[in-house]
């Protein structure tokens, strides 16, 4: 199951095809309440503010590039105050 929001993306008849043909099922929030979806709502907003838009792109491959780049650096070398001020990866290595 993917839950997702409303947006054309995800309501169009290919991604619903995608889906269906991949056995996935799509759930849909209700309109209007984002906060049903948080944890991707909060992931679209940093990525929106943190880089998309403080640089100008030449092309799709530099996007996927510095996206690469920014998650590796987020889950080994930025501490998240929600895991007690550890990266993503120290976290999981403690639960091991």
């Amino acid at each position: 199951m993917i839950r997702c929001d409303n947006g054309p993306e995800n309501i169009s008849g290919l991604i619903q095809a995608w889906a269906a043909r991949c056995g996935i099922q799509l759930d849909y929030i209700q309109p209007g309440k984002p906060q049903q979806n948080a944890y991707v709502e909060r992931f679209n907003r940093t990525v929106r503010y943190e880089w998309l838009s403080q640089y100008y792109w030449t092309n799709l491959e530099e996007v996927r590039l510095f996206a690469t780049q920014w998650m590796y650096h987020y889950n080994h070398y930025r501490p998240n105050m929600a895991l007690d001020g550890f990266t993503p990866k120290q976290r999981l290595a403690m639960a091991a």
